[in-house]
């Protein structure tokens, strides 16, 4: 199993060498970068460029990038314009799916395989006309994405256009050939229905056309980003699940909300916090793994 750490946990800071020197010293392979431009500016490519050289020298390798979820200039990503594929307004659609095709045109000096997308926003509503909008972008983007060598991933979360089963039906019916899905653990763990059975429910729609998985555990009320086991979620139920998905080995990748209070442990601190959840994970992955 690969160890990989989505940058999300320092989206407020710069993505800088030194960060990566501390993700690699860590004991991670490779990250998700989640784009946003106070964090990394997908906009610019000679920050691509630079990117790129900073990942190679510290051994990274770049496995997916988490798109954009607003417009924003500043670390904080306070006051940014959403980024939604859902818009129903034609003009503040084209404006996003501009800024997404940003994003994936940083493949052109910074590969990667994977662009992960959310439906909307965190409190989108299922709605035709947003469901129509979503297609129409998805339909672009999609051959956008294809001509640069990146499989769009579209990720279940908390909202109606999010869920698990609202996906499936969405691309069955739209046949939008090429569209993959990235399934979130920890957003699984919050769906309706008995704690036990969440992630099952929410899996089964999803395996089929499952390309990656973000690790995250919670106590089954809120989007907490913990660390696996520090929350209440089944790993080894989740783990056999995510066995069944057709094909080899998809990848997992480490989510962790970002801990920006006073006094928060120092980045070289919460990288080991992770590190040593991941040594707990991987064993009983090898071991559950090895079982099947």
């Amino acid at each position: 199993m690969q160890r990989i750490l989505s940058t999300y946990q320092f989206v407020s800071h710069k993505l800088t060498p030194e960060l990566l020197a501390q993700i690699a010293a860590a004991g991670f392979q490779g990250v998700e970068i989640f784009a946003s431009r106070g964090h990394f500016d997908y906009n610019s490519k000679t920050d691509a460029r630079a990117m790129a050289g900073a990942l190679a020298a510290n051994g990274l390798f770049l496995s997916s990038l988490h798109g954009p979820t607003s417009r924003d200039l500043s670390a904080t990503r306070e006051g940014g314009t959403p980024v939604s594929i859902c818009e129903v307004e034609r003009v503040r659609r084209i404006e996003a799916m501009d800024e997404l095709k940003r994003a994936i045109d940083v493949s052109e000096d910074l590969p990667y395989p994977r662009l992960v997308l959310h439906m909307g926003g965190p409190r989108e509503t299922a709605d035709p006309r947003k469901r129509d909008a979503a297609f129409s972008s998805l339909e672009h983007l999609i051959l956008h994405a294809h001509h640069a060598g990146v499989v769009i991933s579209i990720e279940n979360t908390t909202t109606e256009m999010g869920d698990p089963q609202y996906l499936r039906s969405f691309v069955d019916e739209t046949r939008l050939t090429g569209l993959r899905f990235n399934f979130d653990i920890g957003h699984a763990h919050l769906a309706d229905g008995p704690e036990n059975e969440r992630i099952e429910k929410s899996f089964a729609p999803m395996r089929e056309l499952v390309a990656g998985v973000h690790v995250h555990d919670n106590h089954g009320e809120k989007d907490e980003h913990l660390a696996p086991y520090a929350g209440t979620i089944d790993w080894p139920t989740a783990t056999a699940l995510l066995k069944t998905v057709p094909g080899k080995e998809v990848p997992l990748t480490l989510e962790l909300k970002e801990k920006t209070a006073p006094d928060a442990p120092s980045a070289v601190e919460q990288l080991e916090a992770a590190r040593v959840a991941m040594d707990r994970f991987e064993e009983d992955w090898s071991s559950w793994w090895a079982a099947g």
